[in-house]
């Protein structure tokens, strides 16, 4: 650093000089971190709302699969009981022959 010297009204004025210049370092450097700092937030922010866009997306996913299952379960469900029904009649023939022999 520099030494300053208030001695004389010359040294005095420089020495305002070189404050006036460190100041405005400082003020140029606060600004320059005000700024990286607000494209830091913005950053985290845009990260924030890919995370809560990709949660939905899986969500969705997932709800899309609940609901496919269980279009497919009820499906089954259904050829279960056709099937059963069908093995019923099926029985039902045989036994109405032989009362109609019987």
């Amino acid at each position: 650093g520099r030494s300053i010297s208030l001695s004389t009204p010359d040294s005095a004025n420089n020495a305002i000089g070189v404050i006036d210049v460190a100041l405005r370092t400082v003020s140029r450097q606060r600004a320059d971190l005000g700024a990286y700092q607000n494209r830091f937030e913005m950053a985290v922010k845009g990260v924030l709302v890919g995370a809560e866009n990709l949660q939905a997306a899986e969500s969705l996913i997932r709800d899309t699969d609940m609901a496919e299952q269980m279009v497919e379960f009820v499906k089954n469900t259904i050829l279960v009981q056709a099937g059963m029904a069908m093995l019923a009649q099926a029985n039902l023939k045989p036994q109405s022959v032989l009362q109609l022999l019987g």
